[in-house]
């Protein structure tokens, strides 16, 4: 059994540093990459995609909404022209970079406020996705395992991995509870990583409330913004390993999850 872990980073802006990106890719197999929109800039973005090459550590593109004040975790509602436009641009940015870097871009994901309405509305993940795939087609899409964004990946019939989160409560639906709630996110590094590991073996999301929920567990996701993101991802990867799981990078699945 084997499983990807995967951190959002590269989201440091000029002075201001953002995450613990180094340590961070002595433990994880692929890296979600800022595209300067939510958060990042071009020599953020050279930096980590040579360091990440550095360490075997595969790429992705990270777009969000042009939200850099509010870390591309407040909602917006644009028209579907221009939201294909923004994932279109963000995605041109990290081929490029990732080119000038000699790396390459293997997947997408989404982030924050951007990720959580597709991961609701299925015609707002299919104008992402559909704009990402016209510029890159095989690139692999990651997606909040069990929603609409895995729903919409399978109809188009793009190579895309299921992605579940280490740190983060979920709901019934298989959406991520709401930050702004008690408990939204995890900071107890044992709790998450037994959790996770019952995850991985169970083939599962573990809901607060609720009746497991049968998922596509290809990817594992840890936060690198927060105070116990480095002390989590270390205490996951041990516990996966001591269960005899293996982590390398995700190949990508096609077709409908049965």
């Amino acid at each position: 059994m084997k499983v990807d872990l995967n951190a959002d980073m590269g989201e440091s802006f000029g002075p201001w540093v953002m995450g613990q990106d180094a340590a961070l890719l002595e433990v994880i197999s692929s890296a979600n990459v800022a595209c300067g929109m939510h958060a990042g800039d071009p020599d953020v973005m050279a930096t980590t995609m040579r360091l990440a090459t550095d360490k075997g550590v595969g790429i992705g593109a990270h777009p969000g909404f042009a939200d850099l004040q509010g870390f591309g975790r407040r909602r917006m509602h644009l028209p579907e022209k221009t939201l294909r436009h923004l994932v279109q641009y963000q995605l041109g940015a990290a081929l490029g970079m990732a080119r000038a870097v000699g790396a390459e871009v293997r997947h997408l994901k989404l982030h924050g406020a951007l990720a959580n309405m597709a991961a609701e509305d299925e015609a707002l993940a299919e104008a992402c996705y559909g704009a990402a795939l016209e510029v890159a087609p095989e690139i692999i899409v990651m997606v909040l395992a069990a929603t609409a964004q895995q729903r919409v990946a399978e109809r188009l019939g793009c190579l895309w991995a299921g992605e579940i989160f280490a740190d983060r409560a979920y709901n019934a639906d298989a959406t991520l509870v709401d930050r702004s709630l008690p408990g939204a996110v995890i900071h107890d590094a044992e709790f998450a990583a037994k959790r996770i590991v019952g995850m991985v073996q169970g083939g599962a999301i573990l809901p607060e409330s609720g009746a497991p929920i049968p998922a596509a567990v290809d990817t594992i996701c840890l936060h690198g913004d927060g105070a116990t993101a480095l002390e989590i991802a270390r205490a996951v990867r041990a516990g996966l390993e001591a269960a005899g799981i293996t982590v390398a990078r995700f190949d990508g699945r096609r077709g409908v999850f049965a």
